[in-house]
């Protein structure tokens, strides 16, 4: 009898665990229709119009790419964070988090002061649907890296209560997709909207 409530409970927690990672799955999925659309606006927007985009002036590439190496370091450091969780070593895991979260936070600092930057400079959110879209699909992702950052917060702050057992694995996992997500969409928008917009 006993042996039969041990394997509906394990069968119980494998069901649960699939639905998490469907859901997670599922989410990811409609975040990639949303950039989708996010970009596929800026395209239209700034490509298509008949005057040249107002944005090729007040790019700094040197400045973005510093923000982009920010976000790739924190990518890296919360790998470093993965691994040692594995190994079990508390004191290291939330150390590199904690790096992540500083490296992710130097991200978003940069972000916002570039935002300050083009409003004073008058290139804001309202003075074109060209400039709409650029805050709109810059700003989306810079609310996700945002977000993630709070994620790393809560975790550095449960990993002593969890133990680092197979909940806190699972979590790092999924923040770590996530992350992951965030570092690709970035890659593009770098590209298609500073690269490209730069040219």
């Amino acid at each position: 009898m006993q042996t039969e409530a041990v394997m509906a409970h394990h069968e119980h927690h494998h069901n649960t665990d699939a639905i998490d990672v469907f859901g997670f799955w599922l989410y990811i999925m409609t975040d990639c229709v949303l950039f989708g659309c996010l970009f596929a606006t800026f395209l239209v927007l700034n490509t298509m119009g008949m005057q040249p985009s107002a944005l090729k002036s007040h790019l700094n590439l040197y400045d973005v790419l510093i923000e982009s190496m920010f976000l790739l370091a924190s990518n890296f450091t919360f790998c470093l964070a993965v691994l040692n969780l594995y190994q079990k070593k508390l004191f290291k895991v939330q150390l590199w988090l904690a790096l992540s979260f500083v490296l992710g936070a130097s991200f978003i600092f940069m972000e916002v002061t570039e935002f300050i930057h083009l409003a004073k400079e008058g290139f804001r959110w309202d003075v074109s649907g060209a400039a709409s879209a650029f805050f709109t699909l810059v700003g989306t992702h810079g609310l996700h890296v945002t977000f993630g950052l709070l994620w790393i917060l809560l975790l550095i702050i449960q990993m002593p209560l969890l133990k680092m057992n197979q909940v806190a694995r699972r979590r790092m996992t999924y923040l770590g997709l996530f992350w992951n997500f965030l570092d690709i969409v970035w890659i593009f928008v770098f590209t298609i909207v500073y690269l490209m917009g730069a040219i």
